[in-house]
């Protein structure tokens, strides 16, 4: 995971030290928003219009902040309006790349073969981490939005108009409870299976693997009285969870020393998995070749010989027993 400094590469990893052991996420900086008529977005980021065929998504199938925004896409309908490419699964000297013979779709848009090309076409000067997923703007020649917390919420509403699509998985209502599920799921589950796993540091590492375990502790519990994070309605906090737990047993398990106990140990939680991961389309967007080959291989500090493990199997074809619970699918706006 390297970095540009004023448009030049870095192959530099996390500096854990100047953090006392902690690892530190860097905010994205690319957040112009996309609305119906390029109006501003909610926070008043500067707005760019939906247009059909002009914006481009630029994936990893292993990370799992691409991954919600792949699911938004195919949840709304938006396959024919926003082409995706997508990375290897390999992330090495040169950061993110685009080599088909490691397993990339290639960039038939831009030809670049890195994805820290597509930073210093936008701005050649960029200094920051070079992360997926990213939107390209085409008619631009730029990116529009790398912070996949925004992706999630522009591909939620911007299109509505030219698809049809009136699912709706941020609505009104429910936004005070979501932002508040998001929250804890972001910093002590999303965000802390990585904080566990580059830990540099023995009470770092084990501060953050009980806060994770707690956290999922209490999802384990409210679970076991709803259906979904946000009640009888599926939303996107389920989808911003759901990217974290399919990849908790084959990775974070193991690789990342997330292992006081497996997702598999958790009956809500697990069940809860099987049901996302068979909801229409999301099973399509999960690649847990990609995944594995990912973590194991790319992380030589972590895991220095780069072998994937053979498992686990984790059959998440079973059938699930959420059924017991009240739920409405995903509520249609209006």
């Amino acid at each position: 995971m390297g970095l540009l400094i004023d448009g030049q590469w870095h192959d530099h990893w996390y500096d854990t030290k100047a953090h006392g052991g902690e690892f530190v996420r860097e905010s994205a900086k690319l957040r112009d928003w996309i609305t119906v008529d390029g109006a501003a977005g909610p926070d008043g980021q500067p707005g760019r219009p939906a247009e059909a065929g002009r914006y481009h998504l630029y994936v990893s199938l292993a990370c799992p902040w691409a991954h919600r925004a792949l699911i938004m896409r195919r949840l709304k309908g938006l396959e024919s309006l926003i082409g995706v490419s997508h990375t290897s699964p390999l992330m090495l000297d040169q950061g993110w790349s685009y080599r088909r013979d490691e397993g990339s779709s290639g960039d038939a848009l831009n030809g670049v073969d890195f994805h820290h090309q597509l930073y210093t076409l936008t701005d050649p000067h960029y200094t920051g981490r070079v992360t997926v997923p990213a939107l390209w703007d085409g008619q631009a020649g730029e990116i529009v939005n790398n912070e996949s917390a925004d992706l999630v919420r522009i591909l939620n509403g911007a299109f509505d108009d030219l698809t049809g699509n009136r699912l709706d998985l941020y609505p009104q209502d429910l936004r005070e409870t979501i932002d508040a599920v998001n929250a804890d799921v972001y910093d002590h589950i999303n965000n802390g299976v990585y904080k566990t796993g580059f830990a540099t540091d023995q009470a770092v590492y084990e501060k953050h693997v009980e806060t994770l375990f707690a956290a999922l502790d209490r999802l384990e519990t409210r679970l076991a009285e709803w259906r979904y994070l946000a009640g009888e309605w599926l939303t996107e906090a389920d989808i911003r969870l759901f990217t974290t737990l399919v990849r908790f047993d084959a990775v974070y398990h193991g690789h990342f020393k997330c292992n006081l106990r497996r997702l598999e140990d958790y009956p809500n939680l697990a069940n809860y998995v099987r049901e996302l991961y068979q909801w229409p389309g999301v099973a399509e967007t999960v690649d847990m070749d990609h995944i594995q080959r990912h973590y194991y291989m790319s992380h030589a500090n972590i895991n220095p010989n780069g072998i994937v493990p053979a498992g686990p199997l984790l059959g998440l074809d079973r059938p699930h027993d959420r059924e017991r619970l009240p739920g409405r699918g995903i509520r249609e706006k209006g």
